[in-house]
């Protein structure tokens, strides 16, 4: 058998209250690894025509091979799904111990369908899944519903759950586990909602680490992966890079000297201010301790407190995107006020980005006059975003319209231009006129507007894995398509996205071949990558997601961009994804027969 594995899976109805086990298909292993990859295989073969909501969707948590294990930043654990936010199929992913204590209770995934009547959540355990009654804990936060199943079921346990928010449906509420890692996007706490699964509980002992088949050539890959994530000139150095010293908010003066930085709902491209919810500010006034995930060097999360009206909350972490979404896009930079809705979309248990997003279109739209009820807010309205996200998580008065997420928002009041989304998902801390290659990789994201399908200011900013010059669309579409793949692959094993800052095909390939028993190479690895992400874009397009599904907001086409940096930039989107569908093989955002032939999707399909 291939290494890395528990060889258990446990399938769940809560329906029924029947939990079956079985082992994974070897040859679905070889093909989509784990993680996204074999999540997404077992979402498409539920069917891409499920209702989100329906007890019929399934609900996969799902670790990969290298979760769990000695190889480094390997704390990642993915959930996948059909959202309910953009009707694709979704995987969203959380750091923490959660993955690595599944692992070591002895399950590579639980795969969930059906609808309990009352509340319930999960107990995983030596091997086994038990279902409890949760009816005490429904209606609670996230905060406190991971408390006391701790104090439960022993400090040892990891928890992850859903707040009011994913109860309510709203369909960007997300899974939150007790280190206040997120699985953020999609919508997939709204799902768990719909089934009334209120949480996860993981008791498992880092005794049952599963260890490489060949260890002599472990000794080799993760000297080379070391070398790489230790290395001073990466950003990921543990004490020295800008990753492990500030957080992803190294981010925030970067992008906002670019003209790279959305704000004002995207009306602007940098904001005055900006150094005061930035990494470095953060460090400096409001930093407690660096917390790390399993076997990560760089310990990126930082634990923070900030003060509103005399308290002291204090919380993890102050993410960039967290920080973008609930004050820059709000045209706002207090550095407290900003910090408290980051608690507080944690506590209720929703997407920071997508509930950004909801505020700066309320905040527009207000302003100009396209929503004209009592509750609207401008923007800088710092209380009046606090009032806001608590409507959104109770779903009171406009803010039932905004659990709807911000498109479908924008459509009923009449004015979806002022959206940001791309298939119902909103854009995150990135503006693409100032940073072209976001452009199009937004575009063509099969989960909807999303930084984390291919990261190229990796390339633009950072020079990884070679230098691209921001301003210029050339070569960006080529570019997508190479970060899709490889993040396609490494959410599969599943490891942390940060290692690509550092890591590349060759020191995956060496990890997983240690660890699988056999050997692997960096092209067989961009080409697992590529078959998961053409399973995907398959699934969306029998879904509904064909022609014309790849696009971008106007106002990045028509509105040029007014700061440094990038002043007068339009996005050249129609000229990026020509170059895209060349390099992909696709006819204008639809998988041909041909190509899915080519990566034995098909003729698998078909088999099933």
């Amino acid at each position: 058998m291939l290494g890395g594995y528990a060889h258990r899976i446990a399938r769940i109805n809560l329906s029924t209250g029947q939990v079956e086990y079985f082992a994974p298909d070897p040859k679905d292993l070889e093909m989509y690894v784990g993680g996204r990859g074999l999540g997404v295989k077992y979402v498409f073969e539920n069917g891409p025509q499920v209702d989100p909501f329906s007890p019929d969707n399934l609900l996969a948590i799902m670790n990969g091979p290298l979760s769990g294990t000695r190889a480094k930043m390997s704390g990642r654990l993915a959930v996948v799904t059909k959202s309910p936010l953009t009707g694709t199929v979704t995987d969203s992913h959380m750091g923490g111990w959660t993955a690595a204590k599944l692992k070591w209770a002895g399950f590579d995934g639980l795969l969930i369908k059906g609808a309990s009547e009352k509340p319930v959540y999960l107990l995983v355990k030596d091997g086994e899944v038990t279902i409890h009654d949760a009816s005490d804990l429904w209606g609670k936060t996230t905060h406190e519903t991971c408390r006391i199943l701790r104090e439960r079921h022993g400090e040892g346990a990891d928890v992850m759950a859903i707040g009011p928010a994913g109860e309510n449906l709203v369909r960007f509420a997300n899974w939150i586990n007790n280190d206040e890692r997120a699985a953020g996007r999609g919508g997939t706490g709204a799902v768990a909602g719909s089934k009334k699964l209120k949480a996860i509980v993981v008791v498992g002992t880092h005794d049952k680490m599963p260890q490489p088949k060949d260890p002599e050539l472990w000794k080799e890959a993760d000297r080379l992966a070391s070398a790489t994530i230790n290395d001073p000139k990466n950003v990921t150095a543990p004490k020295k890079g800008g990753l492990s010293l500030y957080g992803t908010n190294v981010l925030m003066n970067i992008t906002n000297v670019m003209g790279a930085l959305p704000t004002y709902n995207a009306q602007h491209t940098c904001i005055e201010g900006a150094e005061k919810i930035s990494g470095e500010y953060i460090r400096e006034h409001r930093l407690i301790k660096d917390n790390t995930c399993h076997a990560c060097p760089v310990a990126c999360k930082k634990m923070v407190e900030v003060h509103i009206n005399g308290k002291t909350i204090r919380f993890e972490s102050y993410e960039y995107e967290s920080a973008w979404a609930l004050g820059a896009h709000a045209g706002h930079t207090d550095t407290d006020w900003t910090g408290y809705a980051i608690y507080l979309c944690n506590a209720y248990g929703m997407d920071t980005i997508e509930a950004g997003n909801a505020i700066a279109v309320l905040m527009e739209a207000t302003e100009k006059g396209y929503y004209q009820g009592e509750d609207g807010i401008r923007f800088g309205d710092k209380e009046g975003e606090i009032r806001v996200l608590e409507a959104i998580a109770y779903r009171k008065g406009v803010g039932d319209m905004l659990a709807e997420g911000p498109a479908r928002f924008a459509k009923a009041i009449g004015h979806p231009e002022i959206a940001l989304e791309v298939k119902g998902q909103s854009i995150p801390a990135y503006d693409p006129r100032g940073l072209k290659g976001m452009g199009i990789a937004y575009a063509t994201s099969n989960r909807g507007a999303c930084h984390l399908r291919a990261y190229t200011p990796a390339s633009e900013v950072l020079g990884v894995p070679y230098k691209t010059d921001p301003l210029a669309w050339e070569g960006k579409g080529k570019l997508t398509k190479l970060f899709q793949d490889l993040s396609a692959f490494t959410d599969s094993l599943d490891l942390c996205k940060f290692s690509q800052f550092a890591e590349g095909p060759e020191e995956y390939a060496k990890q997983l071949a240690a660890y699988w028993g056999r050997p692997v190479t960096p092209e067989e690895i961009l080409r697992i990558g590529e078959r998961i992400y053409n399973l995907e874009r398959y699934y969306n397009n029998l879904a509904g997601w064909a022609e014309g599904s790849d696009y971008l907001p106007k106002r990045f086409l028509e509105e040029p961009s007014d700061c440094a940096g990038s002043k007068g930039q339009r996005t050249e989107l129609d000229l990026m994804l020509e170059e895209y569908y060349r390099e992909r093989g696709w006819e204008k955002g639809v998988v041909p027969p041909a190509k899915l032939q080519e990566l034995g999707i098909l003729s698998q399909a078909a088999d099933d």
